[in-house]
């Protein structure tokens, strides 16, 4: 499995710059950002990807775009590797928006709200409901039989959470299962 930070966006560009939240609902990439998916697209060729798991967020949709085009693949979108909700960009678009704005994309079984759990607080994800989030996905590589390659398009703290890396925008790390089912990062 190769878990694949999206590409700079406007909220990152932003925050590193103010150290504050620029209140960007949903960040959409920065032009570094198109091309550092760009560059991940031409690096991920050759790494025997089947398949491609994607955040509804903007940024990873659009970080996922030029790697599925490239690799030939679908996208598969699944709120189970959205970023954990602590910041504006973390608050999703609706999925009547996200399916005007994708149209080619499944996102049928999205509930309209897709970025929280009706017992989320207003302003982040609780701690009890990203680790279940983070540990329902490892459980479901674990018996998935093509876990190995597939690419997840997500976010820091969800590769934080599952690998215990820290990537930068558009770095990519390739994880093992390990005899307990949990995934391990290889050397970058």
């Amino acid at each position: 499995m190769i878990l694949l930070r999206h590409g700079q966006s406007q909220f990152n560009l932003h925050f590193h710059a103010t150290g504050m939240d620029p209140g960007i609902v949903d960040a959409p990439l920065t032009p570094l950002g198109h091309e550092q998916a760009e560059a991940a697209s031409r690096a991920l060729a050759g790494e025997g990807m089947r398949r491609i798991l994607c955040s509804p967020l903007t940024r990873a949709l659009q970080t996922a775009a030029p790697v599925a085009s490239r690799l030939d693949l679908p996208v598969l979108v699944t709120s189970a590797v959205r970023e954990r909700r602590g910041a504006s960009c973390d608050i999703g678009t609706c999925r009547t928006e996200l399916a005007r704005a994708w149209p080619h994309l499944d996102l049928d079984h999205l509930d309209e709200v897709w970025w929280r759990e009706p017992e989320d607080e207003a302003d982040h994800e609780p701690d009890h409901l990203f680790e279940a989030r983070t540990a329902s996905f490892r459980a479901g590589m674990e018996s998935d039989p093509d876990w190995a390659h597939t690419l997840v398009v997500c976010h820091w703290g969800f590769i934080m959470a599952v690998t215990g890396c820290s990537l930068a925008n558009g770095e990519w790390v390739r994880c093992r299962m390990d005899a307990g089912g949990r995934l391990v990062a290889l050397e970058r």
